[in-house]
């Protein structure tokens, strides 16, 4: 797959067909629209590409009220080659990008670099400065440049398929639903960090994963999960996001992840932590032992839960 910058950008014209958005998450409706576009690119024999912005938009728009995003770039865009795109643009979106008008925009970016012969896009899809871009003017450009434009339908299961949609499930805890509409678990990347060794000392050692700063988060709570280890392989887990008030009343968010029958060094790694499955709420417990007791009993539970989604893992995952 090939990957564009804004400094690598240049006059191109092999015949595309193009779908743009942010694309975080990546979920069911934003397959769908990867996927007409592949098909479509296919019936052409012109390239699929992707056009996608970072920051977010929003980051630099509204930053007070900006989402947090459900994944990294990178993430993104190994969703995109999984799913069989051929190029992705990447918009490095700042304050200047965002004056740039609707109709400059199409030829620089859709006509000019990326030959554009049809785009895929939602039916609520804005664009350019002030999101007066939309699929009307769209289809007068292309009336203009020679392209046509498809709106893609982003509904299913009896509501919008949406990364905000996805967001709430994740702040509720509702994993399951969340993956649901994305089409497999949710997948928090992160690089392990040193913690104060609290896991070993009960038994249970922890990976401490550390996300980006603006990354979403399941609900506190206590969670089955599969973690993909730098090897690729993947591997059961028990999952605490969450405080650890039976030790500690700072408030601090710790995603600590105890990776089932594993003993090695995971200092400074990058893991992939897949929830599959919310176990309970955090608690605290009478004494040590009864914490323990309990963590065994969530130790077995996650296991069943990997056991049980295994078959899919590959599919799924990744």
């Amino acid at each position: 797959m090939i990957v564009v910058h804004d400094a690598d950008a240049r006059h191109d014209e092999t015949p595309s067909v193009v779908t743009i958005g942010v694309f975080d998450g990546l979920h069911r409706g934003h397959q769908r629209v990867v996927a007409e576009v592949i098909t479509r690119a296919r019936a052409r024999g012109a390239l699929a590409s992707v056009v996608t912005f970072d920051p977010h938009p929003a980051d630099v728009l509204d930053p007070e009220h900006a989402p947090l995003l459900l994944g990294t770039l990178d993430q993104r865009l190994e969703g995109f080659e999984a799913l069989g795109v051929d190029r992705v643009r990447i918009l490095d979106f700042d304050h200047h990008a965002s004056h740039e008008r609707a109709e400059h925009f199409i030829e620089r970016v859709l006509v000019r670099e990326l030959g554009v012969l049809e785009i895929v896009v939602g039916q609520d899809f804005r664009f350019g400065e002030g999101r007066t871009g939309d699929v009307d003017l769209l289809a007068r450009e292309g009336e203009r440049w020679g392209f046509s434009v498809a709106p893609s339908v982003l509904f299913g299961d009896g509501q919008r398929w949406s990364s905000t949609a996805v967001r709430h499930s994740l702040t509720e805890g509702d994993v399951e639903r969340a993956g649901v509409i994305l089409g497999r678990p949710f997948v928090l990347r992160g690089e392990v960090a040193h913690g104060d060794a609290r896991g070993t000392d009960l038994g249970f050692p922890t990976a401490n994963v550390v996300a980006a700063s603006r990354q979403q988060l399941p609900g506190i709570g206590i969670y089955a999960g599969a973690v993909r280890l730098p090897d690729r392989r993947w591997w059961p887990a028990a999952i605490s996001v969450g405080t650890r008030p039976q030790f500690y009343d700072d408030g601090a968010l710790l995603v600590e992840v105890h990776v089932v029958g594993y003993g090695g060094n995971l200092y400074d790694a990058t893991l992939d932590v897949a929830f599959l499955s919310r176990l309970r709420g955090e608690l605290v417990f009478s004494d040590v032992a009864a914490l323990v007791a309990q963590i065994e009993r969530d130790v077995v539970a996650s296991v069943d839960v990997f056991a049980n989604f295994l078959p899919t893992a590959s599919v799924l995952l990744g």
